[in-house]
């Protein structure tokens, strides 16, 4: 019982240790109304995904500001495929996001900001997924 003990605050300590890795390695900049946000979690191209931040009244909008799909769209035919959309649709859905033209975009609540930025850089990996997988 007391390996396992000893095991959980191991856990526990990369946990945290990995927790303040991504709070150093994310970086913030305002940009008027907006907030951009560069990740440590990169893209298709290795380059740190970008999302961006805005308030609105007691919510708030984070979104690619339609980077992902038309990064995709000028290495590939993908995004005007009807078996790509249906991909994107299931994919968005998962995560909680939307699509509005390109953006990939989520509206949220302080409360429910930290699971909304995760869903949305999950929704964008994925996106990115496919063209690496569908080449």
């Amino acid at each position: 019982m007391a390996s396992n003990l000893c095991m959980v605050g191991n856990i526990e300590h990369l946990l945290v240790s990995y927790h303040k890795w991504l709070e150093e390695k994310t970086t913030w900049k305002q940009l008027k109304d907006w907030v951009e946000i560069t990740t440590p979690y990169l893209d298709c191209h290795n380059d740190y995904i970008q999302i961006y931040l805005k308030q609105q009244g007691d919510s708030y909008i984070l979104t690619d500001d339609s980077w992902t799909i038309d990064d995709l769209s000028q290495f590939s035919s993908l995004p005007d495929s009807a078996k790509w959309q249906r991909f994107l649709e299931t994919t968005l859905n998962g995560f909680g996001v939307y699509k509005n033209n390109n953006a990939i975009y989520v509206e949220t609540n302080q409360q429910n900001f930290a699971l909304a930025k995760h869903n949305l850089i999950q929704a964008i990996l994925a996106v990115n997924n496919f063209l690496i997988t569908n080449d």
